[in-house]
């Protein structure tokens, strides 16, 4: 049967991805452009051995006992064939080719949540900051922060985002950092160009013809009072209309048949596929949000017709074939990689319903690329993975969102420490909130 794109829904309805979205996060492209002062708390140093992160969100809450921190315990499917191999343990079931690359790979088993809702859960793991209604539009996606901390004059936008929904955004820090959040098929985006006023070259000189009279009606209302909202929306509208027409950009969109059999013809494979064009073509691409639905298994989660089987599958493939292939160009020593989800699943034996429920207390997460040491697990976990036994970094504990969040930014160049002082409400926004204070920070052993 051939694998599909069909949107995965969590316990609590919610689908990660629907094919209605627009090019861009459209419905807060209006927020205004805020010159936010910023101010560096801690000057801290930072890595800066990448420049771009694809972040595979597992959406729903992936079991780290059947991941990245298995056991051999009773609950196991014959055929899980968990292997040893140096300091890894990992399914050659599930994870074959992967297990290819564990001279690149760094798995966390020390890992651990704050909430055990999906919400609220996948809210910290896009913001690094606890879910709070008051404070929802002056809390952005890492995404938006890193487009804003480090975007060029690229004609790609500096965040991207797939399959998924309930994406936070950029929120106060304006229109032009959201993502965009492309449909990902070997036909590329069929709007970049078309024929819709007759012969393509024809169309697009009415095109240009169209879009130039359009400019020219809003500047006045881009100059009045209370010009932010607009001011927003023409350089949203002006990201676009770059994109429009160009070889460049139409080509990242698009990938063969071969691309699709070796990432796997998956919601996760192709956007892996986008993402490495994107990489690749160094235009403008920083962050890529790859969502992959299905992991909310409380029921069957080895018999279900999205199955742990299927989503390691699609995994695994886009994966390995996205560090293969960054690895042929030269792009995966600065491209980082990771790959979790919300929080982990229960541990030991499965429930009643042959299925795992959310569990907070751990988690595991891989790494891969971005200047990282590979070849090493960070932190261990009891027999049953129900309690760390071993934190394995200087921080003598659980390693949190935040810390997460902040070895990316590291990675990247930014700094975690920072904060935003010219916010709507004039609150202070903390990239990471107790980051300047010392209580969060880059685990700095996954650089060596």
């Amino acid at each position: 049967m051939p694998m599909t794109n069909k949107p995965r829904p969590n316990c609590a309805g919610h689908l990660p991805f629907t094919r209605r979205h627009f090019l861009f996060g459209a419905a807060a492209a209006g927020s205004s452009l805020l010159q936010a002062e910023q101010i560096a708390a801690r000057n801290a140093k930072t890595r800066g051995t990448a420049r771009a992160v694809v972040f595979f969100n597992l959406n729903g809450g992936s079991s780290h006992l059947d991941t990245f921190d298995p056991k051999d315990g009773a609950w196991n499917p014959r055929d899980v064939d968990i292997r040893q191999s140096g300091p890894f343990t990992l399914s050659n079931r599930f994870f074959p080719k992967l297990s290819r690359h564990l001279n690149d790979l760094l798995l966390v088993r020390s890992a651990a949540g704050w909430e055990a809702a999906h919400e609220r859960g996948q809210f910290y793991m896009q913001t690094a900051h606890s879910q709070n209604p008051a404070l929802a539009g002056e809390t952005p996606h890492i995404g938006a922060v890193i487009a804003r901390e480090k975007a060029t004059d690229g004609l790609l936008p500096p965040f991207m985002s797939f399959n998924q929904t309930g994406l936070q955004g950029a929120k106060f820090l304006g229109g032009l950092f959201e993502p965009m959040m492309p449909p990902a098929t070997r036909n590329g985006i069929t709007t970049l160009s078309h024929n819709h006023f007759g012969a393509i070259a024809q169309s697009r000189e009415r095109f240009e013809r169209r879009f130039g009279l359009l400019e020219t009606l809003d500047a006045p209302l881009r100059q009045a009072p209370m010009n932010d909202a607009m001011a927003a929306y023409a350089g949203y509208y002006g990201r676009a209309r770059a994109m429009m027409y160009n070889d460049v950009v139409d080509n990242i969109f698009k990938f063969s048949v071969d691309d699709e059999n070796r990432y796997g013809a998956t919601g996760v494979g192709r956007a892996a596929i986008v993402a490495r064009n994107a990489i690749r073509a160094k235009n403008g691409a920083i962050f890529f949000n790859i969502s992959q639905g299905g992991w909310d298994l409380h029921d069957n989660q080895f018999t279900a017709p999205t199955s742990i089987y299927t989503l390691t599958r699609e995994l695994d493939n886009a994966v390995s074939a996205l560090s293969d292939d960054l690895k042929a160009t030269g792009e995966f020593g600065e491209t980082l990689i990771v790959v979790m989800g919300e929080f982990g699943r229960t541990p030991g034996p499965l429930n009643s319903r042959t299925g795992r429920d959310h569990y907070r207390n751990v988690q595991s997460i891989a790494l891969l690329g971005g200047g990282i040491r590979g070849g090493r697990v960070i932190g261990a976990t009891d027999a049953q993975g129900s309690a760390i036994t071993d934190y394995g970094w200087s921080g003598k504990r659980a390693i949190y969102p935040e810390d997460i969040t902040a070895s990316i930014y590291s990675a990247l160049g930014v700094d975690w420490t920072k904060s935003v002082l010219d916010t709507p409400s004039r609150r202070k926004y903390d990239f990471i909130v107790g980051a300047a204070d010392g209580k969060f920070a880059p685990v700095e052993e996954f650089w060596g």
